[in-house]
């Protein structure tokens, strides 16, 4: 028989190892805001715009009427600027992220708004458990503008004479395509890029759900945008789906509103439909599941 010893009472207690903090990651963080895939859009898709966002009367009786902004991209791919005229802008695109956007961007904002006009802000990479932007955002529609450049960086003429400042905007407005809101729905945007133009549209539905809508709309012939466009596929982003659709390069965004409408229309009815999928909508659905796409 295998001797099994004792433990002596007076020995020292295994020493516990410590816990390393749990990885977070929040699939989609953006579930709940009214505006949710153009939270997604500005922050996966489109290169430069902003948007002003509307504080909760708490913090605006705390930090007065400070106006904040939210920014696709900041220099450095920065957290958060606090110019010195009081104006604080906020990035999407960070350098560094938690794995929870929605909690990055409402510390950011935080954090901008008790800097000092004109201070650097300090944003940490981990921010912890905290107010996310339900509890700091008077829930709206993003008022969006989409620019040609990164002008908006700019806090007055003393920043346009930096040649720092000039040259590094100078590479940044280089590396951006053109891109385009369009107003048939929200979340789709036109893009420009050298061999192509593309319409990616931020479905604001669950996966499941779109990925269905979209194969009853395949299984019809119906998710073509028009007989001179390709349906290239989809990726996923902060938890939506993104359809991609190859349009000729030279055709201007305007035309393709009407499409759009079309679309938008055919696939809130897709979406409707209820029951059971056909053979024919169920070999779609594991096509497009096939069709999956990398941003770049």
């Amino acid at each position: 028989m295998r001797r099994v010893s004792k433990r002596r009472k007076d020995a020292r207690p295994r020493r516990e190892r410590p816990q390393r903090p749990r990885d977070i990651f929040v699939s989609r963080p953006f579930d709940g805001l009214v505006d949710e895939p153009e939270w997604i859009a500005l922050r996966e898709l489109v290169p430069a715009a902003t948007a002003p966002l509307q504080l909760q009367p708490a913090l605006r009786e705390t930090y007065g009427d400070r106006p904040v902004t939210l920014a696709t991209l900041l220099p450095m791919a920065s957290a958060a600027m606090s110019h010195a005229d009081g104006q604080v802008l906020v990035g999407l695109q960070r350098g560094v992220d938690s794995g929870d956007a929605n909690r990055d961007v409402a510390a950011s904002i935080l954090a901008a708004l008790a800097t000092d006009p004109g201070d650097p802000v300090s944003v940490p990479n981990q921010p912890g458990e905290g107010p996310r932007l339900a509890d700091i955002l008077a829930d709206h529609e993003l008022d969006i503008t989409v620019h040609e450049g990164f002008d908006f960086w700019l806090a007055g003429d003393a920043d346009r004479d930096d040649p720092a400042v000039a040259a590094s905007l100078e590479r940044a407005n280089g590396s951006i395509y053109p891109t385009v809101k369009l107003a048939a729905a929200r979340g789709a945007y036109w893009c420009q890029v050298p061999e192509r133009s593309h319409l990616r549209w931020v479905l604001p539905d669950s996966e499941e759900r779109a990925l269905t809508a979209l194969a009853r709309l395949s299984a019809s012939d119906g998710l073509k945008l028009r007989d001179d466009t390709k349906f290239a596929g989809m990726f996923r982003a902060q938890g939506l789906l993104v359809p991609v659709w190859d349009l000729p390069r030279e055709t201007p965004a305007a035309e393709w509103e009407e499409p759009l409408a079309a679309l938008s229309k055919r696939y809130a009815e897709a979406l409707a439909v209820p029951g059971d999928l056909t053979p024919e909508i169920r070999r779609a659905r594991h096509g497009l599941i096939g069709r999956q796409l990398t941003l770049r």
